[in-house]
């Protein structure tokens, strides 16, 4: 984590130092919240999975503007998979393009979902109200590919930060998607608490509207 966190500031804030940042893996600054544009990065999203050796970790680079994600960049160097996308130029997957899955009933939906939540039972409740709950590691990565299509929508009850999910906001919004919280609010990033302790869905519009109507 800091090997990779040292290599992206360095390459990042040397090729643009008037831009903030924002890491995981970074004692923060409140210089950061003066910057128009800010670098928001978790350098190994699924930590655990990286340590056990499975290929369900990225590396997660955002950028934000005015609090906006304008920029998002998940790489999976297991399976070199590559998702990227900038504001109003589209997501892509290795370079074809990606949407997210149109409207799906709650019956035939797949949802992504953290394999942690799942072992502590905070999904046993909604496990018949949808066609599978599909665990897996990196919260980014699963948002990415839910942007790509692979999964109908994302959803996770418990809190999570800024680095987590920036990158993964600009990607699935460019995929005719979007990231809200239960309320249907978007994250507003660059923060003073990077702390977004609502829960957070994924997916084509409809789709959240439906796991939204499940869940709360």
């Amino acid at each position: 984590d800091e090997h990779a966190d040292n290599y992206l500031k360095k390459t990042l804030t040397n090729s643009f130092p008037e831009y903030g940042w924002l890491s995981e893996e970074t004692v923060d600054s409140t210089d950061r919240l003066s910057k128009s544009r800010i670098w928001i990065v978790d350098p190994i999203d699924g930590t655990k999975e990286f340590i056990n050796g499975t290929d369900e970790f990225v590396v997660s680079i955002g950028l934000a503007e005015e609090g906006s994600p304008v920029l998002g960049v998940i790489y999976n160097p297991v399976k070199e998979e590559i998702f990227y996308s900038s504001k109003g130029k589209g997501s892509y997957m290795n370079d074809l393009q990606i949407f997210c899955n149109e409207h799906k009933p709650s019956k035939e939906m797949i949802l992504l979902i953290s394999e942690s939540e799942r072992k502590k039972g905070l999904w046993n409740k909604y496990s018949k109200k949808f066609k599978s709950l599909k665990t897996m590691g990196s919260v980014a990565y699963k948002i990415a590919l839910t942007a790509a299509g692979i999964g109908d929508t994302f959803a996770t009850l418990r809190p999570k930060n800024e680095w987590d999910v920036c990158a993964a906001d600009c990607i699935v919004n460019e995929a005719k998607g979007k990231l809200v919280t239960p309320n249907g609010k978007k994250r507003i990033y660059n923060q003073k608490n990077t702390l977004i302790d609502d829960g957070l869905i994924a997916g084509s519009h409809r789709n959240i509207n439906n796991v939204i109507n499940e869940l709360f």
